[in-house]
């Protein structure tokens, strides 16, 4: 069914859109919130007629919108995240940290008004800060380790011991070569006392 969006709802559209969902998800859900009506022929007629009379505020909101933009120019955050030593995340780094680590450098963002895929491991991410229908920011985001220090030590722990295991493994292997090259040194010098000793033949 058609709806006309009485407001902004990420994902779906901007206020004033003219959207298709399913009948269930408008019935019972945009239109009783009053997110939305109908977009009967006459409430379209309606909308038509509305925006030709905002015209001038819609240009203003969306002046206001590129303003706020240009704020965010250039902008790229770091978020530290505890991780397991094999770099799963404990938890995930989505909108929430993105709007608080924007509040940190001064940047007053909604968080209904951003969209990122979740992040789940330490790497590159985007995300998407929706001013405007017309105007939306792309904030590259890098998740890295809070508690690098403490994975450094860890791995450093770890090959550490396997270093000295395979130290180990190389000094008992040199012992038992050396210990079986002995032996064969005992067995052949009796042999050639031996031969020495054997009477000459007449």
């Amino acid at each position: 069914m058609e709806i006309i969006l009485k407001e902004d709802i990420i994902g779906l559209g901007f206020k004033n859109d003219i959207v298709n969902v399913k009948s269930g998800y408008g019935r019972n859900y945009l239109i009783p919130q009053g997110k939305g009506v109908i977009a009967s022929p006459s409430a379209k007629k309606i909308l038509a007629e509305n925006l030709k009379q905002q015209a001038h505020k819609i240009a203003a909101q969306k002046a206001a919108a590129e303003e706020k933009a240009a704020q965010l120019e250039g902008v790229a955050l770091e978020i530290a995240a505890k991780v397991s030593a094999t770099g799963q995340l404990y938890g995930s780094v989505g909108a929430a940290q993105v709007a608080d680590e924007l509040i940190k450098l001064g940047k007053d963002v909604d968080r209904k008004i951003i969209t990122m895929k979740d992040a789940k491991k330490l790497g590159e991410y985007e995300a998407l800060v929706h001013f405007h229908k017309e105007v939306t920011v792309t904030i590259p985001v890098t998740v890295v380790a809070e508690n690098a220090a403490e994975l450094k030590a860890a791995a450093d722990a770890e090959a550490a011991i396997k270093a000295a295991a395979e130290a180990r493994t190389a000094a008992a292997k040199a012992a038992a070569e050396a210990a079986d090259e002995a032996e064969e040194a005992e067995v052949e010098a009796p042999e050639a006392v031996a031969e020495e000793e054997a009477p000459a033949e007449a």
